[in-house]
């Protein structure tokens, strides 16, 4: 394993895509330690903040508050990047394969248009997880993403396939314009599925629907049965068993004309 310490941290956002085990996994640490990195137009290199150790690996562990360290793991399609701290923007944006963890919080666009792979956060996120960038079609078009704590504005907006699985609550616009996949919330602020064309969120708590959105029926689907073995693997609690409660569900959103799902927990005796 290759081990990246933070001796320096930076005064501003440090960009660092070349933290990503498809750059790292066949140099040793003298060509890790020269790679370059920018602090804003000033190009450095990986040791002016880190200390490097370790023999040739595709997993990298990353020690130390990197919550200005940018675009750590971008396209990255294979190997384990861990984080233990706090790590900044665009983790794990564009990546098609691999794993990444962080045993803190995480900043916006976590794993951005990504099309594989899996990223696990102990804590918070913050916006755009998911989410297409400014300008662009799709979002997330596979993979995972698990966030113990809660997140920011337009979580999976316009993504087509994936799940995006978030403890907490999240802010407004979950979901916007989505056209497929599952976002699984503990609880949404306003404005949830917006423009949805297709794809399936659900809530564990009450929400404010959107009033383009239409009643639909009251059960458990089968296929929740799915979701929750695979997210009960890391930890994350998806209840399902009639039981202890149904879900209500909601189509739309109508004004697109769209067919999506949103599935809202209740459960039984609230």
């Amino acid at each position: 394993m290759i081990t990246l310490t933070l001796t320096t941290p930076p005064s501003v956002p440090l960009e660092a895509e070349v933290l990503s085990p498809d750059v790292v996994a066949t140099l040793d640490t003298a060509e890790i330690r020269a790679l370059p990195v920018y602090l804003g137009k000033r190009q450095m290199r990986v040791d002016d903040f880190f200390e490097v150790a370790g023999a040739k690996s595709d997993a990298l562990e990353i020690r130390g508050d990197v919550s200005k360290v940018k675009w750590i793991g971008r396209r990255m399609s294979r190997g384990r990047v861990t984080v233990v701290g706090d790590v900044g923007m665009h983790l794990g944006a564009q990546m098609s394969g691999g794993t990444i963890v962080v045993s803190g919080n995480a900043s916006d666009w976590v794993g951005a248009e990504m099309s594989g792979g899996a990223i696990r956060i102990g804590g918070n996120a913050g916006g755009q997880v998911g989410a297409a960038y400014r300008g662009s079609l799709t979002g997330m078009t596979d993979g995972t993403i698990v966030i113990g704590g809660s997140a920011g504005l337009e979580v999976g907006a316009r993504m087509k396939r994936g799940t995006i699985a978030i403890a907490g609550m999240v802010r407004d616009f979950a979901g916007l314009q989505m056209k497929g996949g599952t976002i699984v919330t503990g609880g949404a602020e306003l404005r949830t599925g917006a423009w949805m064309a297709r794809g399936t969120i659900i809530t564990l708590s009450q929400i404010q629907m959107l009033p383009t959105f239409r009643p639909a029926s009251s059960d458990n689907p089968t296929f929740l049965r799915l979701y929750a073995k695979s997210l009960g693997k890391v930890g994350f609690d998806l209840p399902f068993d009639e039981r202890h409660g149904t879900y209500r569900r909601y189509t739309g959103d109508v004004s697109v004309p769209g067919k999506g799902e949103i599935l809202v927990w209740h459960a039984n005796g609230s």
